[in-house]
């Protein structure tokens, strides 16, 4: 598994909103769900995204918006219309009633009025501790504009709304779809400012060596057994890794078994020897030193936190 596919897997979109809002102006939708990350896509229309900040950002056709929780925020049709008298709506899929429902989205609906505007709305759960390491390299408000032609996005949400078989399914993996459309295009974007596992998989070199290593990052890896797996030299491979990654092959597969350990401390039930078989330490002992030097608390008094 990739890293981009394995620090997803703690992410879904669940109880997600598709939304057509068509409101008269001036208006604003407040989304309060302190989610962890939401997702806006604009099918028509537009608007202007205001975070907790006071930062504008204007929101038009094929953009779609990630901002990274926990501060509400606001979605309104004008910078101005955040003051005064307006026309409030608020998304709290997380809070309250779960499946979105009620007075709180009232005037919110699908329609072909002239003028609407057409959204989609991804509010994401995070089930997972790696989930950290993705939005920690994600500024607070990103936006993509895509010069795309959205019908076929719209007719797909729309056919999705109008089953009742499995309707909210279908919206929450066509949500977990755009998501990872747009992070890759943000990361591709993002050029040399990338995090370093994604400048990696882009690396003729270094993809092997990380996808052999993310698949099994508990494999007793040495620098000359990942070189292997990308065909080149020893200390070729140290140099590129360490000049495209940022950091020594080692210490990278370290952080990686670390985080693999703080989920298997958190969510598992396995002892704390098993955990460091499991990630690749011969003993728990060592485990444990390695745990404590880069996590700064003993595996035992971590899980004890964590619950």
């Amino acid at each position: 598994m990739d890293p981009l596919s394995k620090l997803l897997s703690g992410i879904r979109a669940e109880g997600s909103v598709v939304a057509h809002a068509v409101l008269p102006a001036p208006w604003t939708i407040r989304f309060a769900d302190r989610a962890p990350l939401t997702m806006i896509t604009v099918l028509r229309g537009g608007g202007t995204l205001l975070s907790a900040e006071g930062v504008s950002t204007p929101l038009r056709r094929g953009d779609t918006a990630l901002v990274r929780g926990p501060e509400p925020f606001l979605v309104a049709d004008h910078p101005d219309s955040a003051s005064g008298d307006r026309y409030d709506y608020e998304i709290a899929c997380f809070t309250g009633d779960s499946a979105c429902e009620g007075e709180d989205l009232s005037g919110i609906h699908w329609g072909s009025e002239e003028n609407a505007t057409a959204l989609i709305v991804g509010a994401y759960r995070t089930s997972a501790r790696r989930h950290e390491r993705l939005l920690n390299s994600l500024p607070t408000v990103l936006v993509i504009s895509e010069d795309l032609a959205c019908g076929w996005v719209e007719e797909a949400a729309i056919s999705a709304v109008n089953q009742s078989a499995g309707s909210q399914a279908m919206v929450d993996r066509l949500l977990d779809w755009n998501l990872v459309c747009t992070l890759r295009t943000w990361f591709a974007q993002s050029g040399p400012t990338a995090p370093g596992w994604f400048r990696g998989l882009n690396d003729p070199v270094l993809a092997p060596a990380l996808e052999a290593l993310h698949a099994t990052p508990g494999a007793p890896w040495t620098v000359a057994s990942l070189a292997a797996e990308s065909g080149v030299s020893r200390a070729m491979f140290a140099r590129r890794f360490t000049t495209v990654m940022g950091q020594p092959p080692l210490s990278y597969l370290t952080e990686c078994r670390m985080d693999d350990a703080e989920e298997l401390l958190s969510d598992t039930d396995l002892t704390v020897a098993q955990v460091a078989k499991r990630i690749g330490y011969a003993d728990p002992f060592g485990f444990s030193a390695a745990f404590k030097r880069h996590r700064g608390l003993s595996p035992t008094a971590f899980r004890a936190n964590a619950a």
